[in-house]
């Protein structure tokens, strides 16, 4: 039985969490090559145009609001996000279904991208699944707060990200700070939000519909965050790399 109150087969399989695993291996496969290094493999000029970065942003290279996702800069950062991806995916995947999986999935990437567009840029390229993943958990401690679970554990996990979100040098605390939000506001609309509608009047149809439709407002404000910086951003240097 699902967070929503549906089945799962005995043979069900996270097949988003699993395919989003691969899409990640092979896109560090092609900046390795691209790159002609394992560790520094964004340094490529054709690696490091996918990627967030002020020039990416100057030259309006929207794309890289969705690209900058999938790309790791070194091998211990692509094995700690898709760990962690591996761990929260399958059971956001789980709980809420696929279709609702992937629109946590994609809003939270984007919302990591939009608070790095607006308040974390400063010479810098960001690179990473990070917001994503951050998104699933913030999913998943919505989850534990509808179920009544304990989220001691949950919030143990979120609180030592936290510190070294602030502690560790190079890491992109606003991209997890976006995606965390992001990821846990869609997730509130799909689970609290039908909560509006009278339970004695209220139909499955009805349910699904007020959820889809508090996810598509929430993706609709950080499209448009995203693209309104894109199109207003002067453009510089870079100088670091975050992830």
């Amino acid at each position: 039985m699902t967070a929503l109150g549906t089945t799962v087969r005995r043979d069900w399989q996270p097949v988003l969490t699993y395919s989003l695993i691969a899409v990640n291996v092979i896109a560090f496969a092609f900046s390795a090559k691209q790159s002609g290094s394992i560790d520094q493999n964004m340094a490529s000029y054709e690696v490091a145009r996918f990627a967030l970065s002020e020039p990416a942003t100057a030259n309006g290279w929207w794309w890289t609001a969705v690209t900058s996702g999938f790309l790791h800069f070194g091998p211990i950062h692509l094995l700690v996000n898709m760990f962690t991806l591996y761990v929260f995916g399958r059971n956001v995947e789980q709980a809420l279904g696929r279709a609702r999986f992937a629109a946590i999935y994609a809003v939270s990437l984007l919302g990591g991208s939009a608070a790095v567009l607006w308040f974390g840029l400063e010479n810098t390229i960001t690179v990473g699944a990070s917001g994503a993943i951050f998104g699933l958990i913030g999913a998943e401690l919505v989850l534990f707060l509808k179920l009544k679970l304990n989220p001691t554990s949950l919030l143990l996990i979120i609180g030592v990200n936290v510190v070294a979100s602030f502690t560790l040098s190079g890491i992109s605390w606003l991209g997890h700070l976006g995606g965390f939000v992001f990821g846990a506001l869609v997730t509130a609309g799909f689970v609290y939000a039908p909560e509006l509608l009278a339970r004695d009047r209220r139909t499955r149809q009805q349910v699904e519909a007020l959820g889809w439709a508090c996810a598509g407002v929430l993706a609709a404000v950080v499209v448009a965050a995203i693209a309104v910086r894109f199109s207003t951003f002067p453009g510089a240097q870079v100088y670091t790399v975050r992830y």
